[in-house]
Parts: structure tokens; sequence; C-alpha cells
């Protein structure tokens, strides 16, 4: 069985992260329109990319989870590329926000970290899957 355990553990745990940072950067959205002087504008742009922060972590950890047990290379390299998108929503959530709290420096940071993790282990499942199927 060539599936990689720590990969495995990794996106579940992200899972249950990413579901703690959406419900914190929804209440710090609250937060901010309500005590800070946020455009209108800004506001509702931030949340729009958060529901599609959502939907891209979602397809993402869902692709990830099935390409590593079913050994799965396409559907690995499909999670890496989806990687991408969802890293540069991080960046902007980290730095690029009208007000950036330092809770939410510090959520977005640690999302990173997973993210680099999950990169280097889902490209060394990739080259364990790929290895194995050679004829």
């Amino acid at each position: 069985k060539l599936s990689s355990t720590p990969l495995q553990v990794l996106l579940y745990l992200n899972s249950w992260y990413f579901a703690a940072f959406y419900l914190a950067e929804i209440l710090i959205f609250i937060y901010k329109g309500v005590l800070l002087p946020y455009p209108s504008d800004n506001l509702a742009l931030d949340v729009v990319l958060l529901l599609l922060f959502l939907a891209l972590e979602t397809l993402r950890i869902f692709y990830g989870q099935k390409g590593n047990l079913c050994e799965r290379s396409l559907a690995t390299c499909v999670s890496l590329f989806v990687l991408f998108p969802c890293a540069a929503l991080a960046m902007y959530y980290l730095l690029l926000q009208t007000f950036v709290l330092r809770l939410e420096f510090l959520l977005s940071t640690m999302l990173l970290c997973f993210y680099a993790l999950e990169f280097l282990l889902g490209l060394l499942s990739i080259s364990a899957f790929s290895r194995s199927k050679v004829y």
C-alpha cells in the first residue's frame, strides 16, 4: 500500500483547521463590519473571496484524500494544483485585506504552514504512485 499516512492525517487535520479558520473569519468580518470603518465594497469582496476559498479548499481536500487513499496520481495532482489558488487566498487574508487583525495573521500563517507540508507530502506521494505504475 503506497498511500501516505502523514498526508492523510495532515489533510484530515487541515479540514478541521479550515473549518475553524472559516468560522473565525466570518466572526472577524462581523466585528470589522460593525466596529471598523470598513468600506462596504471591500467587505463584500472579502466575503465573496471567503466563499470562493471555502469551495476551493473543500475541493482540494476531497481530491487530496481520495487521490491518496486510492493511490491516484491524477487526483493528487488536482489537489496540488488547487493548492496554489488556496495559498494565494490565504496570502490575501494574511497581507492584502483592508484591515488585517493579528488573529487573522496568525490563522493565515498556520494555514500556509499546512499548505507547505501538504505540498511536499503530496509531491512525495505522487512520486511513489508514479513509480509503482511502471510496467
